[in-house]
């Protein structure tokens, strides 16, 4: 990472305000956003710098950003995020306001932004539901069901506060930012910016924002179905129990519940009639169940392990119930039900003289017997996996 340093108060290490704008390619509009920092920096009395991390432009904007007076890092690694992480860390203000360098936010109207990290907030984020959206300012895709969504879904997985997961201009203490141990190097950048601080009890306020139409001809960056997937794609991955957790929840009481019910004889509900067929869908549930509950627990230890999520106190408590040698006796448990349950089977058929047999009634012994003893070696192995995924390792 390269850094182009200038002179002046910019080369001061106490600064208390780094404005960073990525900057790929944005010649039209880099230089009109400086100007509008530089002069809310004047106009508040804030001693700082306006940091460009130009993300390999071709079109002559790091040199445009260094005759307005910016500080330009050139960041190899191609990305949104990459961009922000290198500008992060080159900054040298104790607060960070990040914006697009396209002029859709207005960098003369940081006041509501400075104010809160005065407060105490770790993250401030702007809201432009709440500011407002200029015409044709943002695609009505994106306003009416990509943002929205995908904010929404934040909202519910991780309890975050925030109403506007996708807004580009932000906040934050660079100290706390920087224990955050960002990682994505693309526009999922934004989304993991706020639920990791939300994981982590960051102090998090939004604050209104206006959006302007960008001041650039070119085509954007954005592409909005690819960009929206991967954002979705990094909220459920950074939830193991929406992923894995509750669906898998659903699966396996509802197959025990209800193939419980049939293991007695055929279930009628109005015109419905449920038999065995019924009693083998409910088995498939049951070990697809199993399989996704433990799917979240190596999920979990493997994120907390690589301090990808915060450590989860319930499931610590958990396994410290269920240790490796209880698993191994449940998992005994069900296979020496199962293996029970298989051979009643054998010996009904035997009745018959091992020859043609009705087979509701002898499914429903083989269907569970099959369905105990898989899941007991599923439990007997997801346990050793577990315990392998919880060593104490360096």
């Amino acid at each position: 990472m390269k850094i182009d340093e200038r002179k002046g108060d910019r080369d001061r290490a106490d600064l208390e305000l780094s404005i960073i704008m990525p900057c790929l390619n944005e010649a039209e509009t880099v230089g009109i956003c400086i100007e509008k920092a530089q002069r809310c920096l004047v106009a508040l009395g804030v001693s700082g710098e306006v940091l460009i991390a130009d993300n390999g432009s071709t079109d002559g904007s790091d040199q445009i950003a260094c005759q307005r007076g910016a500080r330009v890092v050139h960041v190899e690694t191609r990305g949104y995020g990459s961009a922000l992480m290198g500008g992060i860390a080159a900054a040298r203000g104790k607060f960070i306001i990040m914006g697009d360098a396209d002029d859709s936010y207005d960098f003369t109207a940081l006041a509501p932004f400075i104010e809160k990290l005065h407060e105490g907030y770790d993250l401030v984020l702007g809201n432009r539901f709440k500011g407002g959206i200029r015409l044709k300012a943002m695609p009505a895709l994106h306003r009416f069901l990509g943002n929205p969504v995908l904010s929404g879904i934040g909202r519910l997985f991780f309890r975050s506060p925030c109403k506007d997961f996708h807004c580009g201009l932000r906040g934050f203490s660079k100290a706390a930012i920087t224990a955050l141990d960002l990682r994505t190097t693309g526009m999922e950048f934004a989304s993991e910016m706020i639920v990791k601080a939300t994981l982590r009890k960051f102090k998090i306020a939004e604050v209104p924002t206006s959006l302007s139409r960008s001041g650039r001809t070119r085509r954007s960056h954005i592409r909005s179905w690819r960009d929206g997937w991967r954002h979705l794609r990094f909220l459920l991955l950074y939830s193991p129990n929406w992923l894995f957790m509750i669906p898998g929840y659903i699966l396996l009481l509802g197959g025990t519940v209800f193939g419980a019910l049939l293991i007695g004889g055929p279930l009628q509900i109005g015109r419905l009639g449920f038999d065995t067929n019924t009693l083998l869908m409910c088995a498939m549930a049951v070990l697809i169940g199993f399989k996704l509950i433990a799917f979240a627990t190596f999920a979990k230890l493997f994120a907390v392990s690589e301090g990808l999520l915060p450590r989860d106190f319930r499931l610590d408590r958990i396994l410290r119930v269920f240790t490796l040698e209880k698993g191994i006796v449940i998992g005994l448990g069900f296979v020496l039900v199962g293996f029970a349950l298989l051979v009643a089977g054998v010996r009904y058929w035997q009745q018959y003289d091992f020859g043609a047999i009705s087979y509701p009634d002898s499914l429903r012994l083989v269907i569970p017997g099959a369905t105990a003893l898989t899941l007991g070696v599923e439990i007997i192995f997801a346990s050793f996996f577990a315990s392998i995924l919880s060593l104490s390792r360096r």
